[in-house]
């Protein structure tokens, strides 16, 4: 068949199936019509057939080179289909599947599909971790598998010498985890103390009793020491003595105490004494009663030691207070001082502790009987 007649049988052939549907035909029985067009158009038929089934065929070989395989691994779960789609977008949408930022996808999204090789997708969801650090609390969305894993990526992590509480740095990230930062620091540091300075103290016969002069200064030295102290949250928890060293050595200080003894008289004068002692004291006077010699006799008026009796001296137990001491005379009760006196006299009935005051009058010695007296010997110097 040519095709020219090719062309005419197709039109008389679509025409006598439009008159079939449409009209003439149909006025016989069904089954006789049939029967009629089947034999009379059997050969255009087969024809047509074949023509469709190519058709069919060649839709089918189209679709099967175009569709791709693809396994898609969500978290564990694991979907295999056939798409017709070009990009892994496109494949997740056909099976609505989301993708979220924080989810780790093996390939980017817009990866055109492998025609001839089966393609694997793997996806591992993101979840919640809380890392409380510094005072704050931090939600970390992570895919990975450790703990150690996921703080590489964290915006907050462990540095140098920090602890990490809560979970080891090998065990599985879970969702919802609760870790906690320490942060921890470790640091010399130097501090200076004060060394006290010595007060040496020595005597100065000078001084009165009670009394003290600083003859140099004292100063204190520094020490240093330094400590390694080891802090978390900015709380010490520890402090290690390391060493220490002596930046300046201390100044003693000199120091001078008086050892004269003193005595507040009476009259407000200040005796300066080295000595006291009790004793009893009389009086006595340059008359013959007392010294058996009258005006005009050898030696009448003058003291052992070769002086002249006057008011001041008085005579002593050489063995008890040597003759030529100065004195001060404190007389016990109502009775004035006798005052400042020198021993420069003795007597026959002047023995131990006991003094002779002298007075130039007769009746004051005689009225004066015997009283208890403080003999203060003074300081030489």
């Amino acid at each position: 068949m040519n095709l020219t007649k090719m062309a005419s049988w197709h039109k008389i052939t679509s025409q006598s199936l439009i008159s079939i549907l449409t009209g003439g035909f149909f006025l016989l029985p069904l089954a006789k019509n049939i029967k009629r067009w089947f034999f009379s158009y059997r050969k255009e038929l087969l024809i047509v057939m074949i023509a469709v089934a190519v058709s069919a065929g060649a839709g089918l070989g189209v679709f099967a080179y175009l569709e791709k395989d693809v396994i898609i691994h969500d978290n564990g779960k694991v979907i295999a289909c056939k798409t017709m789609k070009d990009t892994v977008r496109k494949t997740l949408d056909q099976n609505n599947i989301t993708v979220n930022t924080c989810d780790y996808i093996n390939m980017a999204l817009d990866t055109r599909l492998q025609r001839k090789n089966t393609n694997e997708i793997y996806i591992k969801r993101a979840v919640p971790v809380y890392i409380t650090a510094d005072g704050i609390e931090t939600k970390i969305m992570s895919y990975r598998d450790t703990v150690e894993e996921m703080l590489k990526d964290s915006p907050v992590k462990p540095e140098g010498l920090d602890r990490l509480m809560g979970a080891a740095l090998q065990d599985k990230v879970s969702s919802d985890m609760s870790l906690r930062i320490v942060r921890v620091s470790e640091n010399v540091i130097s501090e200076k103390e004060a060394i006290p300075f010595t007060v040496q103290k020595r005597a100065n016969s000078r001084l009165d009793s009670g009394t003290e002069k600083v003859v140099e200064a004292g100063q204190e030295g520094i020490r240093e020491k330094q400590y390694k102290v080891v802090t978390e949250d900015g709380n010490e928890v520890s402090k290690l003595f390391l060493a220490e060293s002596v930046l300046r050595d201390p100044i003693n200080m000199i120091m001078e105490f008086g050892t004269v003894l003193h005595y507040k008289t009476s009259r407000g004068d200040t005796v300066r004494y080295k000595k006291v002692m009790d004793m009893r004291a009389t009086a006595y006077t340059a008359s013959f009663e007392d010294t058996g010699k009258k005006p005009g006799d050898r030696n009448f008026g003058v003291t052992a030691t070769g002086i002249k009796a006057k008011k001041g001296v008085i005579a002593v137990d050489p063995r008890v207070i040597p003759l030529h001491t100065r004195v001060y005379v404190e007389i016990a009760g109502s009775t004035p001082d006798y005052g400042y006196a020198v021993a420069e006299d003795v007597g026959g009935a002047i023995k131990g502790s006991k003094i002779d005051l002298y007075y130039d009058s007769l009746n004051y010695a005689k009225s004066f009987g015997v009283k208890r007296v403080k003999v203060y010997i003074l300081q030489e110097n």
